[in-house]
């Protein structure tokens, strides 16, 4: 193609308009009407099975995907049209009434089962397991639940509750982020063969799902004839696709469906080409100024996985949406524009709010706002409460990567115990290059959470925040705090820190001499 051809294709696809879509009811009922799963339409499409979910909860598509997905759409319609024009009516009804009278099970995850296992619904066996969950496809195979004679001693707590009629949750709680009631739950279950906890029933837990990991490793190992530096490079090139893969998994049994590619507002989005948007993350930055006279050793120490334990934290679901006002809701999430308060400790702790140069209003993130809040409590007393002006939030829950968290955690235990680097730097490079990536990557386009991104980043750097503040509270001299997992103390930090590589723990980067004894030291090594 000439210079002269691509500029003309390009104008050409800036002028065209983008392809219609029905509704998202519409598009989910296209798809099973003909009897696909999400993740068959995903692979046809190039997307995960999420997204497509996304699609008909009604997330819009964008760009080539859009008019891929639009042709899906027309041919679906195109085909049932005729096949509803030739088929037989045996009782009557129109053949789209009786297709969704009788609601094919949508087949995401049905797996045959080699022995039958208990239906969560009715306690019956049952031949299939919908997203790891023992069930019935047709819920007319639903018999009575067993009684307590009949269980084999089974305690009568255990049997699962009687299913009421089928009705589904209501979209708009989907949207806000706001799980739908346990009933609608179970009777959304039911009526249409997706995975549900019925009552007293504990969620998939991490330990119950198969090691992806492991054989990841397992297969690039064999794969490469042993040769550990290019199993490494190998893994290291496929972290991200294998890290979305990893979520889909652990997201199974989850009680919310995420919004993978949300509107997003103005302050998300970057304010030029090479520019940044504006989220002020809180990262540190802090050197103390001076140190008492004389020599001090001190100690850099290093946060281990620290973009690891800031998985765990409170994550907006759905759509952000905007408020104005000075009040904080702690069930939802996102971002406000605070007036931060005076901060009067800096010649001995960072300030919670980072290094800035400019005073007046910033737009910050949940986990930078629960900080200030909680260090203007009465508990620490260190400054007063910020202002919020406004905000973009959503509903929220700090457990929704928590098995994708615990998952990772766990495999890198056991890389480290076993002495296997290999694991341990797949597993690093995958949730370092997860966080890296969820604002509108170009190496990963299943998941478009800029405030996700900017909401781990934070919630990083609070709790380096907080690192900061132990040390100075049980005696430690702080004298440096940078980035997410850089800090540097003077005196016994052993009596502070459990030392180690956990993720709980701390290990020494650095040992280093500053002052003299003939003034005030400086903290800078």
């Amino acid at each position: 193609m000439t210079d002269f051809e691509a500029i003309d294709a390009l104008l050409a696809s800036a002028a065209s308009e983008q392809a219609s879509l029905p509704t998202a009811q519409e598009r989910r009922r296209l798809r099973e009407e003909l009897h696909l799963s999400r993740a068959q339409l995903a692979a046809a499409l190039g997307v995960s099975p999420s997204t497509v979910g996304g699609w008909e909860s009604g997330r819009e598509p964008g760009g080539a995907v859009r008019e891929k997905y639009a042709y899906f759409l027309e041919g679906a319609r195109t085909k049932l049209d005729a096949t509803a024009a030739t088929a037989p009516d045996p009782g009557g009804k129109p053949a789209h009434d009786q297709a969704e009278a009788d609601q094919a099970v949508d087949t995401d995850d049905v797996e045959e089962l080699a022995t039958p296992q208990p239906c969560v619904l009715c306690g019956q066996p049952a031949r299939h397991q919908v997203e790891g969950f023992p069930q019935h496809l047709d819920s007319s195979e639903c018999g009575p639940a067993p009684s307590a004679s009949s269980s084999a001693g089974a305690p009568p707590s255990e049997s699962a509750p009687p299913v009421p009629s089928a009705k589904p949750a209501r979209s708009s709680q989907v949207a806000s982020g706001q799980p739908a009631p346990r009933a609608e739950r179970q009777d959304h279950a039911a009526g249409r063969g997706v995975k549900v906890a019925p009552v007293g029933r504990r969620v998939q837990a991490a330990s119950d799902i198969p090691d992806p990991i492991g054989s990841a490793v397992a297969a690039a190992l064999e794969e490469h004839g042993g040769d550990l530096e290019a199993a490494t490079a190998a893994l290291v090139k496929r972290a991200i696709p294998d890290a979305m893969a990893l979520l889909d998994h652990t997201r199974k049994g989850g009680r919310y469906d995420v919004v993978a590619h949300p509107w997003l507002p103005d302050i998300l989005r970057k304010q030029t080409a090479r520019g940044a948007d504006q989220i002020w993350e809180a990262r540190p930055k802090w050197t103390r100024g001076e140190l008492p006279t004389g020599a001090h050793e001190v100690t850099a120490l290093d946060i281990n996985g620290a973009y690891l334990s800031a998985l765990k934290t409170h994550l907006p679901i759905g759509q952000l949406e905007h408020s104005t006002g000075n009040h904080h809701d702690k069930k939802r999430s996102g971002l406000h524009l605070i007036t931060p308060p005076v901060w009067e400790h800096d010649a001995v702790l960072p300030n919670p709010v980072g290094q800035r140069d400019e005073p007046g209003p910033l737009w910050v993130t949940e986990p930078t706002l629960r900080l200030l809040l909680r260090v203007s409590g009465p508990k620490y007393g260190l400054c007063d409460p910020p202002e919020i002006h406004e905000s973009w939030t959503s509903g929220a829950t700090e457990g929704l990567l928590e098995k994708f968290r615990i998952t990772l955690k766990e495999a890198r235990d056991r890389a480290i115990a076993e002495g296997d680097d290999v694991t341990l730097e797949y597993v690093k490079q995958m949730y370092s290059k997860f966080v890296s990536t969820l604002g509108e990557s170009n190496y990963n386009r299943e998941l478009y959470r800029t405030d996700w991104m900017h909401l781990i980043r934070s919630q990083a750097f609070a709790n380096l925040w907080t690192k900061a503040f132990k040390a100075y509270d049980e005696g430690l001299m702080v004298v440096r705090a940078m980035g997410t997992d850089e800090l540097h103390v003077i005196g016994d930090w052993r009596a502070v820190f459990a030392e180690g590589r956990g993720v709980t723990e701390v290990k020494v980067k650095d040992v280093y001499t500053v002052g003299t004894d003939r003034g005030a030291g400086h903290a800078s090594p």
